[in-house]
């Protein structure tokens, strides 16, 4: 019996690589229909360095007369080089923050236009690395709903709950019923703490007040510590608590919960392949920023460097660097259906929605990663006895 189990695990495994592969393999490849000359001068994100070396070497091969100047100092500085003119594309490693869109307005007059070229990590520190939720070993909760995340660490509650303060307020019982939620994050105002907030608390600012935030911090002798691994160290010794963190460093006293968007399910364990397909809801993205004013052409140049991004080439690149996830097919595609709707309305065409045969895509992808869900479910409730 255990080693029919054991086989049908591996033949899952192999059908839904192949499944991704084939995926990929879907995607166009890059043709250069056109010679393009020019020097695309790139700020950002220091962190996709290596991502984007990968890029501009592959890219080179088809279009030898674009050259590169890049100043990857960090995120920071990717969208003031944009709306300054300093720069042509801003290399966004998080999400884009709210104030950095409207100096861009304010700067421009017209909005940031930006494209998804990449899904973040699954566990590798500072490269948009998914967010995942522990508790101790001893905790009984194997799975939570967003809802329930948004009653824990929040307080404004978008999502329509009151607040969890307790675990008995999560169905647990005996010694667990009346004790204290401990939380555990990242500074409120890093990027980590802003993606968790925008998606599991709806954008809404208000955090539970007792959060115990961390910080990465220098180490004796060189080096940091990095604020994930603080929180960790902390939760390892605290029973009743609940940390916002990074896979890359648990160790055996604590236990990653799964997650979903409802209570009926499914809860999607954080994985490598969860996260590469988005199933798991707490995983990120990276972006790439560029100037499309109304009524202008975007430059030819970046506009064939977009195209070939988001082409099976550059997306095979993604996955040579080895942090950094390929996007799935569907967002590929919808983000190439993206590119390609700006460059039509700059040629006065008339373009709607994706047509049928992107639709007819994005819905068989969807249903293949559906059904993957279903055999990874849970129980339903997160309630157990203590």
């Amino acid at each position: 019996m255990m080693r029919r189990v054991r086989v049908a695990a591996i033949a899952l495994a192999v059908t839904w690589t192949s499944v991704c592969a084939w995926g990929q393999a879907r995607l166009p490849e890059y043709r250069a229909e056109r010679q393009v000359t020019g020097t695309i001068r790139s700020w950002g994100s220091a962190q996709m360095q290596d991502l984007m070396q990968r890029w501009e070497t592959g890219f080179h091969k088809y279009q030898p007369q674009v050259k590169f100047e890049d100043k990857l100092n960090g995120v920071v500085s990717a969208m003031g080089g944009l709306y300054s003119g300093a720069a042509d594309l801003a290399l966004m490693g998080r999400e884009i923050w709210p104030m950095e869109s409207m100096a861009f307005r304010q700067a421009t007059g017209y909005r940031a236009t930006g494209v998804e070229v990449a899904t973040g990590s699954f566990d590798v520190p500072t490269k948009a690395d998914a967010l995942v939720i522990f508790v101790h070993k001893g905790n009984p909760i194997s799975h939570l709903t967003l809802q329930q995340l948004d009653a824990i660490f929040g307080a404004e509650h978008r999502r329509g709950t009151t607040n969890f303060r307790t675990w008995g307020d999560l169905g647990l019982t005996g010694e667990w019923a009346h004790h204290p939620i401990d939380l555990y994050g990242a500074r409120l105002d890093s990027a980590v703490a802003i993606s968790f907030r925008n998606v599991v608390m709806k954008g809404s600012l208000q955090w539970h007040c007792g959060i115990h935030e961390y910080a990465n911090r220098p180490k004796p002798g060189g080096g940091r510590i990095d604020w994930g691994k603080q929180i960790l160290d902390a939760l390892a010794k605290d029973r009743y608590g609940i940390a916002i963190s990074n896979p890359y460093y648990a160790g055996p006293e604590v236990k990653a919960v799964a997650l979903g968007e409802h209570a009926q399910g499914p809860f999607v364990a954080a994985t490598r392949e969860s996260v590469q397909d988005r199933s798991y809801p707490l995983a990120r993205a990276v972006y790439i920023f560029y100037r499309h004013a109304p009524g202008k052409e975007i430059d030819p140049a970046q506009e064939e460097f977009l195209k070939y991004v988001l082409s099976r080439q550059g997306q095979d690149d993604v996955k040579q660097e080895g942090a950094y996830l390929p996007l799935p097919v569907q967002m590929a595609e919808k983000e190439r259906w993206k590119l390609s709707h700006v460059i039509a309305q700059q040629q006065g065409a008339n373009v709607g929605q994706p047509g049928k045969s992107f639709e007819f895509r994005v819905s068989s992808f969807e249903k293949k990663r559906n059904q993957k869900q279903r055999r990874i479910q849970l129980p339903h409730s997160s309630q157990k006895k203590a």
